[in-house]
């Protein structure tokens, strides 16, 4: 009677840290549940802590889907990381040596295993799952978009056509070029669908805002690359070539002015009506300076032989 009441009191000894280890387990599942519902949104998640990488929210609909997925992804790994570091250091401290006595081996525990294989494929097929809608929803385009826009990149500058319709037989109602001594600038209205065309005319660049959190690559040729975007936040962005191109590649920018439709309206029949873009741009408030790219300047194309950017010198190229 006695052997077995030490029996039983020594099996209550030992089920008495599992029973705590799995308090504490759940405690903690518990907690971290109750903090990811308390209200708080992924924006402010990611706000907290500089956005875990990403450069920001972005600027459009699109760009709000792809921020979303990378805050609740790496929140994700985070609890999943957490629970496996407390795992680690709870077997450390709970099976630590006692003794020179061999603790009881175990060959394997069935459902323990079943359940380290199942739990990583869930989550890879859940983010497998999140990222195929967040993409399919990027690379969604629309039967009939609001406005239409041929992005023409050459070296080292960049040409934006605003079109009556899509594809190749559309035509051009309204136009802006660069040059070295100008910055292009592409107006667009906020809330509305805006479909890019892109093409090149002579090597591969890359149309890309870096506040879009998006790029595509511009080829020469009979390749047409085309995207949707919905802005929704007025700003000035600086637009950059984010493909090596050539010697003035680093310098092929251009400047996105994000409106409001009234405003892209007057700016466009400006346009229509021979407006020049820095015309067009006073009709809708930017006057003086702010007609110009303020987010970037022209680079200075003339140097000597042997230095660059020297005044007073033969262009490049000539």
């Amino acid at each position: 009677m006695l052997r077995r009441q030490k029996q039983v009191g020594a099996r209550s000894s030992a089920t008495r840290p599992r029973a705590l280890g799995r308090a504490a387990g759940l405690g903690l599942g518990g907690a971290t549940l109750l903090t990811l519902l308390s209200g708080c949104s992924i924006e402010d998640w990611g706000s907290a802590f500089g956005h875990f990488g990403w450069p920001g929210r972005g600027i459009s609909l699109q760009a709000h889907q792809m921020y979303d997925l990378w805050i609740a992804s790496t929140i994700a790994a985070l609890v999943v990381g957490v629970g496996v570091w407390g795992l680690i250091f709870w077997c450390v401290i709970r099976y630590r040596k006692r003794g020179e006595e061999l603790p009881v081996q175990t060959r394997f525990n069935m459902p323990l295993e079943i359940l380290y294989t199942v739990t990583p494929v869930l989550i890879v097929a859940v983010l497998f799952y999140y990222t195929a809608i967040v993409q399919t929803s990027v690379d969604k385009l629309s039967k009939n978009p609001d406005q239409v826009v041929e992005v023409v990149a050459f070296k080292w500058n960049w040409q934006f056509n605003y079109r009556d319709g899509m594809g190749e037989e559309a035509n051009t109602v309204a136009s802006t070029i660069g040059s070295s001594d100008v910055i292009p600038i592409l107006v667009l209205p906020v809330g509305q669908k805006i479909r890019f065309e892109e093409t090149s005319k002579d090597v591969i660049h890359s149309f890309w805002v870096p506040e879009m959190l998006f790029k595509r690559d511009v080829f020469p040729g009979s390749v047409r690359n085309v995207f949707e975007v919905t802005l929704d936040k007025e700003g000035r962005y600086v637009g950059r070539c984010a493909e090596l191109c050539g010697t003035y590649h680093a310098f092929m920018n251009f400047e996105l002015v994000t409106v409001s439709e009234a405003k892209f309206n007057q700016f466009l029949e400006s346009k229509k009506g021979g407006a020049s873009t820095q015309e067009a741009m006073a009709v809708i408030g930017f006057t003086g300076a702010d007609a110009y790219a303020t987010t970037t300047s022209p680079f200075n194309t003339r140097r000597q032989t042997h230095s660059w950017n020297q005044p007073e010198t033969v262009a490049a190229g000539k």
